[in-house]
């Protein structure tokens, strides 16, 4: 952590409470008490005391902890009654929560940044603070059998969830199976009405015979055989799938948007191609059609080596 910026004040009376504000506004990733002691040499140690007391019982300032020492940070406006009446280690562990944002934490990191070496205790500060309905569990896709906190209100980041492509942790292989279907079937189409409407001009045709991955999200959408929201993002790992499987292929268009020069700002296209050979051995694998692929690392938390529908596959 960067050295906290202190302006020294002369020995004349001051606004203690006023000082302690105008720091944490000056350190904005909190102030310990010696810093507070150092910017205010005039005060004792009874005076601080009941000054920052009354800043955290009006909720101005909040609680955390940095290793072994306890800082003082302005409240978020937002979420200044959130904790109202909880001691000061529920706070501290609201806190580190409420930093990890939609990504979550697990408990043992919450252990380790809060300090909190008795589990039992932490376990109790997490039950009340669910029962408030301020945090949530959620299982994580990484690891089944373990859960992060996040704040109640918040929409799990995909890295946790899985996305659209899991269901209670558990991957939806037959929905991922039936999209790819779905939107090779929309290219194929706009091949087949391509060559109808234009053929006698084989550049016009070409060009007719591309979709966006938001057209065929569209598509898919008015078929209503997804009850998740899928985005165009989701989309284009479907028809990354298609490509690997050599039933498809990719390429660009510019936007033609005035004042940019070619290639600036393009969106990606797809067109539905014959197979040159039978599909590859790859994509018979659950890899082949796995949308998290880009995540799959040997020794990761998605590998190979725990994935069930590897084992699945290698045993049928």
């Amino acid at each position: 952590m960067a050295a906290p910026i202190i302006k020294q004040e002369p020995t004349e009376e001051i606004d203690i409470e006023a000082k302690i504000i105008e720091l944490c506004g000056q350190n904005p990733k909190g102030i310990s008490d010696d810093v507070i002691k150092l910017a205010i040499p005039q005060s004792d140690i009874q005076q601080r005391v009941i000054a920052v007391n009354r800043l955290l019982s009006t909720n101005r300032l909040e609680l955390l902890k940095s290793g072994t020492k306890i800082l003082y940070r302005l409240k978020d406006p937002d979420s200044a009654s959130q904790v109202k009446g909880a001691d000061t280690e529920e706070k501290v562990v609201f806190q580190i929560i409420k930093d990890s944002q939609n990504k979550g934490i697990w408990t043992r990191d919450i252990r380790i940044k809060s300090n909190l070496k008795n589990i039992q205790v932490l376990n109790k500060i997490l039950k009340n603070l669910e029962s408030k309905k301020l945090i949530k569990a959620v299982k994580s896709v990484n690891a089944s059998k373990k859960k992060v906190y996040m704040l109640y209100n918040l929409e799990p980041d995909q890295s946790v969830t899985g996305g659209p492509w899991y269901s209670a942790s558990e991957f939806e292989s037959e929905f991922v199976e039936i999209l790819n279907a779905q939107a090779h079937k929309f290219l194929q189409q706009r091949v087949v009405d391509a060559n109808k409407v234009y053929p006698e001009e084989p550049w016009t045709r070409l060009q007719a015979s591309y979709a966006s991955a938001e057209d065929v999200l569209k598509y898919i959408t008015n078929l209503g055989i997804s009850k998740v929201n899928l985005s165009v993002k989701d989309m284009e790992s479907i028809l990354d799938t298609l490509i690997f499987d050599g039933k498809a292929e990719l390429s660009a268009k510019t936007t033609g948007m005035q004042g940019m020069a070619p290639g600036d700002s393009s969106v990606k296209i797809y067109r539905a191609v014959k197979p040159l050979s039978d599909t590859s051995g790859f994509v018979r694998t659950p890899c082949g059609v796995c949308p998290v692929i880009s995540r799959c690392t040997v020794d990761g938390l998605i590998s190979p080596k725990t994935c069930v529908y590897m084992k699945d596959w290698l045993e049928f």
